[in-house]
This record gives structure tokens, C-alpha cells and sequence, in this order.
């Protein structure tokens, strides 16, 4: 239910846009009340204009921006008296409303207004609410909504038909509020909701307080309800929904992936396993959109996949999951074709929602965030159709008015705002020895790059600070921390689960754990040499093959990169032990880039030298080692590394993070097999 969130003490602020810029805020922080990017509010207050003189203007969001997010940066100002004028007008078409708006503006650096400015620009309230309540919604998109508000208003509403926003949509509303003295809120057929109020608190308490009354009304009628039709199919355990995902997910994310790479996420929460489970899903979701909002992030409908989970049979599914996805990727494009207009061009055809009972519900994007935002929409959209088949029967836009929404030129301008994609956007990493020096460098170059990446390291707490800080720098779930010893397989399996479930599979895996021990050949013992074995052959080799078969299920290539040494290639003195290892590792890359050939799998291994800053295994007994091998003491030791290279240079790990990602991206596409050094020119390890 929908709570009141008023501060006073946040509220008193004396700045219009910045009261603005907390109504909003509180408004989008309750996706009941405002989806994702969308809905909208404004304020008009007195400024002075560039001259110094008083004028009146509207603030109002600016395309693109998100309510529970926005700052006043986000909000676009428009002087009313070039607005007003506007009133007078019949009709205008979407180009010349934008080319108008853009006019008004008091700074061009805002941004874009709203497609709804006029909605707020012509009513004559200082402060305007427009959001898309799920119990307004579940009004506005029940076949008996406008009867259900008389029951629940009385006369104090203003029932809008369906129209897509724009100028004709704002005189209809400006005109129902002048001709309704006891107008208090219009709903918006198949839309939302409009609410006013003289100060910013006004119009905030009167969005809830309507809002409310929508939602003691259902709840009462719910008592009587079976929701959904009731449940048809049983949820599987926990623990069994995430062994079944941790196999579906690859499978969805090659098939989404054929054209554009996908991430995928899963939902089995409680209220998206009722639905999914019901008797009435199947029917219910292939009825249409919700809100006309959605459409951009979900799809007209999502694809449900009809099997029964009380038959347990897995391989079934995966196949229904195939076959599901190609179907509706077929009918997707027929769906085009039927309503395109000259100039459209095609977008991403795979599902954006995948429904599955006994599981829950997968979820699409270019990135975890397009991802999550779908599966957000989507939770708004089971409320939506819970309300309204509990008023009466759910309707939805026709297929043509949604497919010239989904097409509409300012809902895909919002998309243009999200920045430019780079060499590793929609891939995710897999980083072993994440956090240490090089893997954290590694870590990081790839995120800069777009990439997701998983920080698998046995430092648990580093892993966790690495993947802390790439998210607070990049962005939310760019990143998460495993805890893996990459010589326990049940350990690596289970890193490898988690990246599954939380990102739907992986593209580049980076073998970099690491560590080094040094000793005279005589005195090397037998725990020395299993150690270096198990954890850079044996650790490298169980880390990959698990990569490898994901790799093959997902069907959509990748890339390894093993993090070799100068000891691949050279034997170290007193160093058997590592320098054997070291060179089983660069060989095991080779086989298995024989192996992947044919699955698009490329493996290259990277050797440095030396790199001692920021390291893990030269804060160890290694440096020690290593000097004393050299008769040296180790403050030296960096200088000793940099004076017998040939460039004369000291190796840092973001100078081996850069040739990871050179490996790991298509500017290396017809290379496998490789060995590349990165050691300032060693010649005694040349590969040739």
C-alpha cells in the first residue's frame, strides 16, 4: 500500500525547483506510484530572465530522467507567457510541439522537456503531478474503469479517453478540468493519473490521498477474489529453482544473443510465482501492455513458455525455451512488418520477459540495468492486471497503437540519451584473482570498457572492496564478488553458478590466480610443487573446462585469456617448481584453443615480468626469494626488473590489463592460440 512520505523538515525548502526535485523524488521512490523513467511533475514559479527581468516559468522533467533519481540538473525551464499562446491552437503534430518547446526555453543547455510539458503548462496549477499508479492503472485499464471511478469519486474526476500524449491529449485534459469546477484528479484511459495543488506539499498529499482511496476500494473488492483464476501449477524449491535457472539461463541468453548480446537476470519472488503459476497467466499476458510506458522496456507482451513443471522434465523445457524464443522473434518481426511506418527501423527482437511456472520470470537487456528495469515494469504490470480483473476484465491497447508507441519517435528518444556503447558492452568477465594486481587492473580496464565483471578471488573481502568501488563508480551490479579457491571444483562450480544467476552466463573468462614460491631445484619439496601445480594448471584447467561448457551451452563463442609468465618460456633459476607450472598453463591454453575453434572460443595467454606494484605475490616471501637469487636486496629489485629489459621500463599491471583487453576483444578476433609477452622486452624469453 501506498504511504505517505511527506518530511516537513525536508519540505521546508524555499527553492520551487528544489521542493520540485524532492516531490519528485518521493513520488518515484515508490514504484507503485511511478514506473521507471516515467511520469512527470512541475512547478511554475517567478525567475529572472537573462536581462534581469521577473518571468513566469515552468519547470517541468526532462526527457529521459527519472523521478526518484532526477535533480534539478534534470528539470527543463519554459517561460509560460510563449506557452500560453498555445492554448488557442486546435491541434499541432509531435515535430512542431518539440521544435515550439525548444524555443521556450529559458537555457538550451536544459534538457529536452517532457513529451507531456503541455499537460502541465496548461492547466493553470502552480504545481502538477503526473504518475502511473498501479491502483489508477487497474482503473484506467478495466473494461468497466470509468464506472469504477464514479463509484469511488463521485463527480470529482475528470475520465479521459485513451489518446497518445501529446498536444491533442493536453487540451482534452485542460478542457475536462475547466469544464468540472469540482475536479480534483483526471485518470487517463489506459495511462494514469493528473493531480494539482497550490505548493509543492498540497499536490504531493493529494497524488497519495487519491491514490489511497483507489486502493482501499480494490482491496475491499479483493476479499471476495480468487486471484488470477487461481493457482494451476506448483513452484519448484528454492534451491531447485536455482539449479533449473542456472541451466535455463544460458540457453535464453545464447538464444536472445544472436544478433546483439543480452544479459539475463531471473525473478522467482513470491508475486511473479503466483502469476506465472495461475490458471489465467497464459491468457492474461498476451492481452498487452499495461502502461503505455512499458512498452520500450517490455514489449507488447512478454513470451510465457506453456509447460507443465509438475512433469519435471528439464530437457523439455529447454527445448519449449528454444523453440519459444524463436517463435516469438519470428512473430516479432511479422508484428513489424503488419504496422511500420517509412523510416522505422527494426529493434532488438528478442522477448524482454520470459514468464515460466514453476520458476518465475527471466529478464533481458543490453546491460544488468535495461535488465532490471524490464523486470521492474513487469512486477507493475502483474499489480496492474491483479486490480483490474479484480474490478472487472483487463484491456490493453490494440496491437497498432502499441506498436506506434513502442515506434513513437519521442519514447525512442529517450532510449538515444543512454550513453554510447563500447568494445565490452553486453559481455560479462570472469576475473579470477580479482583482487589483486593485476586482476583488480584487469577488473577495472574492462568495466571502463563496458564490460560486467565477476571478482572471483580466495580473498573474499578483497574481492568485495573491488567490486564495491566499480560499483560505485560505474553504476549498480556492474560488478559482484565470488569467493573461489580455484582448486576446490566444487568451489569454481559454484562461482560460475553465481555468475549464471546473476548476469545469465559469461563471455570472457581471465585465468589470473596466482601466487610464486622460489628454492634451489634440491631443496624444492613436494608441497612446493603441488602447490604451484594445483593452483596455476590444475586450478586454471578447472576454471576453464566449466567456462568451456558454459560457453558451448550459451552458443554464442567467448573468450579466455590465461595469465602466463616470462617463466612460460624461460627457465628461471631456482624457480622448478613455478616455472613448470607456468609453462603447462600457456600449453593447456593452446589445447583448449584447438579444442574451441570450432565454438567460436578463442584462448591467447598474456606473459608479463615483474610486476611488482600492487601485487599480492610480491608482498610475499617471492620478493625475498627472488632478490636473494639475484644477490641483491629488494629495495633494488624493482630496478634490477627495469634495467634488463631491452625498453628499459617497469611493468604495471595496467600495462597487462590493457593487453588482456586487447585479447578479450574483436580487435583480436582472428587470433587464438597466442602467446603475447608484456615484459619491456626480455630477450631471453622471446617466443621465437
Amino acid at each position: 500500500m501506498v504511504q505517505n512520505k511527506w518530511d516537513n523538515n525536508q519540505g521546508n525548502i524555499e527553492s520551487g525547483l528544489d521542493q520540485l526535485v524532492y516531490r519528485s523524488n518521493l513520488l518515484g521512490s515508490d514504484r507503485s506510484v511511478a514506473n521507471w523513467g516515467g511520469g512527470n511533475t512541475s512547478t511554475k514559479s517567478m525567475e529572472k530572465d537573462f536581462r534581469g527581468n521577473d518571468v513566469e516559468v515552468m519547470w517541468v522533467k526532462g526527457s529521459g530522467s527519472d523521478l526518484a533519481t532526477m535533480g534539478a540538473k534534470n528539470f527543463t525551464g519554459l517561460k509560460m507567457e510563449d506557452i500560453r499562446p498555445l492554448l488557442e491552437k486546435d491541434d499541432m503534430s509531435d515535430e512542431d510541439m518539440v521544435n515550439y518547446l525548444a524555443h521556450c526555453m529559458i537555457d538550451a543547455k536544459h534538457p529536452r522537456s517532457s513529451i507531456e510539458t503541455l499537460l502541465h503548462a496548461f492547466l493553470p496549477f502552480k504545481h502538477v503531478d503526473h504518475t502511473h499508479p498501479d491502483a489508477i492503472i487497474s482503473i484506467a485499464c478495466a473494461d468497466n474503469g470509468k464506472e469504477v471511478a464514479k463509484e469511488i469519486y463521485g463527480d470529482r474526476f475528470v475520465w479521459v479517453p485513451y489518446i497518445r500524449p501529446g498536444f491533442k491529449l493536453s487540451k482534452m485534459i485542460a478542457e475536462g478540468v475547466q469544464n468540472n469546477p469540482n475536479a480534483e484528479l483526471v485518470i487517463m484511459e489506459k495511462h494514469g493519473l493528473v493531480t494539482w495543488g497550490e505548493t509543492s506539499e498540497e499536490s504531493y498529499h493529494k497524488t497519495i490521498a487519491i491514490i489511497q482511496e483507489a486502493e482501499d476500494y480494490i482491496t475491499a473488492k479483493a476479499e471476495a477474489k480468487t486471484h488470477f483464476g487461481g493457482a494451476q501449477s506448483e513452484a519448484f524449491t528454492e534451491e531447485q529453482r536455482k539449479e533449473i535457472f542456472a541451466k535455463v539461463l544460458p540457453i535464453v541468453r545464447g538464444q536472445v544473443s544472436k544478433n546483439n548480446k543480452m544479459l539475463v537476470t531471473y525473478d522467482d519472488s513470491d508475486e511473479i510465482l503466483n502469476f506465472v503459476n495461475s490458471t489465467d497467466a497464459k491468457e492474461l499476458s498476451q492481452i498487452g501492455a499495461a502502461c503505455p510506458d512499458h512498452l520500450v522496456h517490455t514489449k507488447r507482451v512478454p513470451l510465457f513458455i506453456d509447460w507443465d513443471p509438475s512433469k519435471k522434465d528439464i530437457d523439455a523445457l529447454l527445448e519449449r525455451v528454444k523453440l519459444g524464443i524463436a517463435a516469438f522473434e519470428e512473430e516479432y518481426v511479422a508484428y513489424f512488418e503488419r504496422n511500420k511506418a517509412e523510416g522505422d527501423q527494426l529493434v532488438e527482437t528478442a522477448p524482454r520477459v520470459v514468464l515460466i511456472p514453476g520458476l518465475g520470470m527471466i529478464n533481458t537487456g543490453k546491460n544488468w540495468t535495461a535488465a532490471n528495469v524490464s523486470e521492474s515494469l513487469y512486477h507493475r504490470a502483474i499489480s496492474v492486471m491483479k486490480g483490474s480483473t479484480t474490478l472487472g476484465n483487463f484491456v490493453s491497447l490494440d496491437e497498432s497503437e502499441s506498436y506506434h508507441v513502442e515506434y513513437w519517435p519521442l519514447e525512442l528518444y529517450k532510449l538515444s540519451l543512454a550513453p554510447a556503447e563500447a568494445d565490452f558492452s553486453r559481455q560479462i568477465a570472469f576475473v579470477t584473482g580479482g583482487a589483486g594486481g593485476i586482476g583488480s587492473a584487469t577488473c577495472i580496464r574492462l568495466v571502463q570498457s563496458g564490460a560486467h565483471v565477476v571478482v572471483a578471488d580466495i580473498n573474499l573481502e578483497g574481492a568485495q572492496e573491488l567490486a564495491s568501488e566499480i560499483n560505485e563508480r560505474f553504476g549498480e551490479n556492474r560488478a559482484i564478488a565470488v569467493r573461489m579457491d580455484v582448486t576446490k571444483e566444487a568451489e569454481v562450480n559454484a562461482a560460475i553458478q553465481q555468475s549464471i544467476l546473476t548476469y545469465g552466463g559469461l563471455d570472457i573468462i581471465v585465468n589470473n590466480a596466482g601466487l610464486a614460491s622460489s628454492a634451489p631445484f634440491e631443496e624444492t619439496t613436494i608441497d612446493q610443487w603441488n602447490l604451484n601445480i594445483n593452483v596455476l594448471v590444475t586450478g586454471y584447467f578447472l576454471v576453464a573446462r566449466e567456462a568451456f561448457k558454459l560457453m558451448k551451452d550459451q552458443a554464442i563463442g567467448g573468450n579466455m585469456v590465461f595469465v602466463g609468465s616470462k617463466n612460460s618460456i624461460y627457465a628461471g633459476k631456482n624457480a622448478a617448481a613455478y616455472s613448470t607450472a607456468k609453462a603447462a598453463e600457456v600449453h593447456l591454453a593452446r589445447t583448449i584453443a584447438a579444442d574451441g575453434g570450432e565454438y567460436g572460443i578463442r584462448v591467447n595467454s598474456v606473459l608479463p615480468d615483474a610486476v611488482i606494484r600492487g601485487s599480492k605475490i610480491w608482498d610475499s616471501a617471492w620478493k625475498e626469494e627472488r632478490a636473494s637469487s639475484y644477490g641483491i636486496g629488494t629495495d633494488d629489485l624493482e630496478a634490477h626488473y627495469r634495467k634488463r629489459t631491452i625498453l628499459n621500463v617497469n611493468i604495471l599491471p595496467q600495462d597487462i590489463a590493457e593487453m588482456i583487453a586487447f585479447l578479450a576483444s574483436a580487435k583480436s578476433a582472428k587470433t587464438t592460440g597466442c602467446m603475447v609477452t608484456v615484459d619491456g622486452g626480455v630477450a631471453a624469453a622471446f617466443t621465437r
